[in-house]
């Protein structure tokens, strides 16, 4: 039987009170010589422990005087981070990711109708005017297109959807970065489903608003599957 090490026991104590609320965000976890005291564990695994705990997003190291380990709230960041760590360590498929955008995206839709805040459609429409750009580049056309889902899930006002779109997004966009897909033809027909889309939750009509994102991300998945024969998502670095 594996013996957990020392440090991971610890890390694991502080999570649960720090997810249980008993350290409320902002407020500082006792110091490294408290810690040592308490825990009876030497530095070394006192400060391995923290490093775990930054690492998973639940404190923020700050060094020098008035320095410590400080509470902070996982959010849609870190259930991003921890999806797109899946995506490129699995190697994930590419019409996988695809699959999952249609079970999950049109119901982001259909909640951004129901709750989309003036803020949310000014996001939206910041994005829909960058990807009508016909100067842009490939890069610029890809970022605006990620932004503009991201914005439609950020309007569910659900963070863990925001977060799973975040990742899922920003993988698509790796894996379709290619001049052969992305055409003129594409990027019209990109900008009018999106048009159509954020006319539907400006109105606050989560019937259309679902049926159309269905439409779009339905076929946009069978172009890319159609030009695109890859099936991994590249790891930056590899090759």
């Amino acid at each position: 039987m594996e013996v957990p090490k020392a440090s991971d026991v610890l890390a694991d104590e502080l999570r649960e009170r720090i997810l249980e609320g008993e350290f409320e965000e902002g407020t500082a976890l006792p110091t490294e010589r408290d810690l040592v005291t308490q825990t009876r564990m030497s530095r070394t695994t006192v400060r391995e422990a923290l490093r775990i705990l930054e690492v998973q997003g639940l404190v923020r190291i700050k060094a020098g005087r008035g320095g410590g380990a400080f509470v902070q709230r996982p959010g849609k960041d870190s259930v991003a981070s921890s999806v797109s760590l899946l995506i490129r360590g699995q190697q994930v498929r590419l019409a996988a990711l695809l699959e999952t955008r249609e079970a999950i995206e049109p119901y982001c839709a259909k909640l951004a109708a129901r709750h989309r805040t003036d803020a949310d459609l000014a996001r939206l429409d910041a994005a829909n005017k960058a990807i009508a750009d016909e100067d842009g580049s490939l890069a610029d056309f890809l970022q605006a297109n990620v932004d503009w889902h991201v914005a439609v899930a950020t309007a569910s006002h659900n963070e863990l959807l925001t977060g799973l779109m975040t990742a899922l997004s920003t993988a698509i966009y790796t894996a379709t970065e290619n001049e052969a897909f992305v055409d003129d033809e594409v990027r019209r027909t990109t900008v009018r489903a999106h048009k159509s889309i954020t006319t539907a939750i400006r109105a606050q009509d989560p019937d259309a608003a679902v049926r159309r994102m269905n439409r779009h991300v339905h076929a946009y998945a069978e172009a890319v599957l159609e030009v695109d024969e890859r099936t991994e998502i590249p790891v930056p670095g590899e090759g």
